[in-house]
């Protein structure tokens, strides 16, 4: 017979599918003790009043845990070393899951819970990236996932329910956007953006939240400097800043300048395809300014094999397997790739484009000397003739035997 739950830890951010969730935990177990954990990585004013919102509606306490500094340094940033872009989508929700949910499991095991839930749908792919780092840190833990148990079918019926239970809500039927907001982007989804055809309103007032359309952006380019140290960014524009603080600061400059906007057609891990508007325009940033660095600081041969791994990762990260061997691996890899990617890289902002601006390295592996179309002393030109021949040679014998007739 399976234990009664006495104790149930949510992942609580106080939207919608979280904010009922509380009376209907209560409702179907037994009127169970709700603990409501909210991970806070940097939803910025959506954190506002949940204290008060999670215990009104029934959770007898709730923990704010401040992980921004730890989400970017040890799954940002190790990402963003990687190249790993999912389908051109730079994962902001897909590796803020782990950091929370390793959190929860920390503090459900503190207060001796019985379960964890959570308010993923069974459509999605946040409910297997909850799932898989609960199984890593408390492998016989209860999970329980209202959206596979429960009789709602739409977010209709979640405002119905909501209305019902005097649940307060900061969204109403008809700006019901599906929204996921962290320190390094914001996706939309849901109502129109559901149909393909429809070209994002960037530029209603109110659609975008982290910056502007490019059509808004000034009309004069702006620059920006980016420092790097083993692949890591560690000052915008010449000043040393935390992970956390480099990210909101080029989320600040990139913002108005309307870079970052991404819209997708993706394949989910269960199988189906979902369209997603993202504004990620730090992160966009920091990606354009490391993968400009690497031309510099890389080999041929790891240049071109990192980008096969890159693809890896970023499944790795999209499908939530976060904390497995493979992925702890190619990090490794990544690493050791890392070692040389030091130097500044200046780029132009100008109206949702990043325009190269010079790049410099102690580490570049480029040569003036060995490149310039000028004369030089340091490339025999000749020695190209008997390199061509040893590196043709295959194609010249297939041909001679072909034509033997």
């Amino acid at each position: 017979m399976e234990k009664k739950i006495k104790k149930v830890v949510l992942a609580y951010s106080g939207g919608l599918d979280t904010s009922i969730i509380i009376p209907w935990l209560k409702e179907n177990y037994d009127n169970c003790e709700v603990i409501a954990v909210s991970g806070n990585v940097g939803q910025g004013t959506e954190l506002e009043g949940l204290e008060e919102k999670a215990i009104k509606t029934g959770a007898s306490k709730l923990y704010v845990e401040d992980l921004n500094e730890e989400f970017i340094k040890d799954y940002v940033f190790p990402t963003l070393k990687a190249g790993a872009a999912y389908e051109g989508y730079l994962l902001g929700t897909a590796f803020a899951r782990p950091v929370i949910a390793k959190r929860i499991v920390e503090i459900a095991k503190a207060e001796g819970a019985d379960a964890i839930c959570h308010g993923c749908t069974g459509k999605g792919n946040d409910q297997v990236r909850f799932e898989l780092t609960i199984k890593a840190f408390a492998p016989d833990m209860k999970i329980i996932a209202p959206w596979r148990e429960w009789d709602i079918k739409s977010r209709n019926e979640e405002i119905d329910y909501a209305e019902a239970h005097n649940i307060p809500l900061k969204i109403n039927r008809e700006t019901n956007y599906s929204k996921d907001k962290n320190l390094w982007h914001l996706s939309h989804e849901g109502l129109d953006l559901e149909d393909p055809a429809n070209e994002p309103q960037y530029n209603k007032p109110g659609f975008l939240e982290l910056g502007v359309s490019p059509e808004q952006a000034p009309d004069k380019p702006e620059y920006v400097t980016i420092s790097f140290e083993k692949g890591e960014p560690v000052a915008v524009n010449g000043e040393k800043l935390s992970p956390a603080s480099i990210v909101a600061k080029l989320n600040e400059i990139g913002g108005r300048n309307g870079i970052g906007l991404y819209d997708v057609v993706e394949n989910r891990l269960v199988g189906m395809k979902s369209r997603g508007v993202y504004e990620t325009p730090g992160g966009t940033i920091l990606y354009k300014a490391h993968e400009v660095l690497e031309t510099l600081c890389l080999d041929r041969d790891t240049q071109h094999y990192k980008e096969l791994v890159s693809k890896k990762f970023a499944e790795l990260v999209y499908f939530g397997q976060w904390f497995t061997p493979l992925r702890e691996s190619l990090s490794a890899f990544v690493d050791k790739t890392q070692e040389t990617v030091t130097g500044e890289v200046k780029l132009k902002l100008y109206k949702g484009n990043m325009i190269n601006a010079g790049t410099t390295s102690p580490y570049s592996l480029y040569s003036e000397e060995i490149a310039t179309f000028d004369e030089d002393d340091v490339y025999d030109q000749t020695d190209a003739g008997g390199f061509i021949n040893l590196f043709g040679l295959p194609i010249k014998v297939k041909a001679q035997t072909l034509n033997k007739d």
